[in-house]
């Protein structure tokens, strides 16, 4: 038995999650998502809680107990709290700042580079060095972080670049000369 996958979702107030098919529509105060259900899973919607099944043993179907737990999991804390991610910039006269809807990063360049950020996603700039990427869904807010810190990677020699809040970079050396 999957351990994740037979824990049961707990419902907090205020959250419906109504199953169509093969997806499960998870509405909340914030929004609502839809979640992909495998079709050797079945979901048992109760008043306060979720319980997945598995029809049986099969390599697939146990691969996806837990992974179908997970995904409606993270939507039903998606629209009850949203997800978050924090970027720094680090660097000289590196610096973010918000042109309308569209993210306006200065990375070394020759040339700014502007992002527009899908629907569903915001984004906050605080002291031009700071980002935070919110949102409803984890996957896309983790995609659009990812986004952003591909612009400039932070490079191992001063650690200049777009990095997760927290990110330990490694750091290397260098030359040694006299």
């Amino acid at each position: 038995m999957s351990r994740i996958g037979k824990k049961p979702v707990a419902l907090p107030k205020g959250v419906k999650v109504t199953i169509h098919g093969a997806e499960a529509v998870v509405e909340g105060s914030k929004g609502t998502l839809r979640c992909p259900i495998h079709t050797g899973i079945t979901v048992d919607v109760q008043a306060d809680s979720i319980n997945l099944t598995r029809i049986n043993d099969e390599a697939q179907n146990r691969a996806y107990h837990g992974l179908t737990r997970a995904l409606i999991n993270n939507a039903v804390l998606g629209v009850t709290t949203g997800w978050k991610k924090e970027l720094d910039i680090v660097g000289v006269g590196y610096k973010a700042a918000m042109e309308g809807t569209s993210l306006r990063l200065d990375l070394g360049y020759s040339h700014p580079i502007n992002y527009v950020a899908p629907e569903g996603i915001t984004i906050g700039v605080e002291k031009n060095t700071h980002l935070t990427v919110t949102g409803i869904d984890r996957q896309l807010v983790g995609q659009v972080a990812a986004d952003i810190r591909k612009f400039r990677k932070p490079e191992p020699y001063k650690g200049k670049g777009v990095q997760y809040t927290g990110e330990v970079i490694r750091r290397k050396a260098g030359k040694t000369g006299k």
